[in-house]
């Protein structure tokens, strides 16, 4: 399907390994409800169930919660909001996010709730700040001795962690693999996606979910 847009600021995704190449990709660093929410759809159960079903297929690790994530009887919510994002709710709960036609996001309280479903990557006390203002990880944030980088490939998504604290700060993706950062050691190793204090961290979820 070749290269398709990510975003407007210039991040292009391969469709079949979902690479990106810019240094900041946030998502929703400046949403709001009110502005940023153009409609929303309740979805027939023939389109609920192919939505879960590729979300199961990207995440293999929630086939034992999934039914009770997305209960097959509860409406699904499409939200549909600025640059081609569409938020994917149930029960009055924001829980997944695509741009266009891309991989599914997990909503970064579903990633405290099922932590496994995606890798982790801890950077240091340092770059804690940085993280919870939306910012690119930095290699040398995750080789130091208070990060841990895990076996990833470049455009793989995941969940960013930080050395002394319990749940994921942001959801990330790679920029390059974790070797390249190890190897390297410079440049932006994980590009922004969802971070807690984001506005749809903050997002009333009544509002947004209507």
């Amino acid at each position: 399907d070749g290269v398709r847009s990510f975003m407007r600021c210039g991040v292009d995704y391969h469709k079949s390994y979902y690479s990106l190449n810019n240094s900041e990709v946030t998502m929703f660093k400046k949403f709001d409800v009110k502005e940023d929410v153009s409609g929303r759809q309740q979805v027939k159960s023939s389109v609920q169930r192919g939505i879960k079903a590729k979300i199961l297929e990207q995440f293999p690790a929630l086939e034992d919660d999934i039914d009770d994530l997305m209960p097959k009887k509860e409406p699904l919510i499409l939200v549909k909001c600025h640059e081609h994002i569409t938020v994917v709710a149930q029960g009055g709960r924001p829980l997944f996010f695509q741009q266009r036609d891309g991989p599914y996001f997990p909503h970064l309280k579903v990633v405290h709730q099922f932590p496994e479903i995606l890798k982790h990557q801890q950077v240091d006390k340092g770059a804690i700040k940085f993280v919870l203002s939306g910012a690119n990880v930095m290699c040398p944030g995750l080789t130091s001795a208070g990060g841990k980088v895990a076996d990833a490939q470049e455009g793989e998504i995941v969940a960013i962690t930080a050395e002394g604290k319990t749940h994921a700060l942001a959801i990330g993706q790679m920029l390059m693999s974790s070797g390249d950062i190890v190897s390297k050691n410079k440049g932006h190793g994980i590009g922004a996606i969802h971070f807690q204090n984001d506005g749809l961290w903050h997002a009333n979820a009544k509002q947004l979910c209507g």
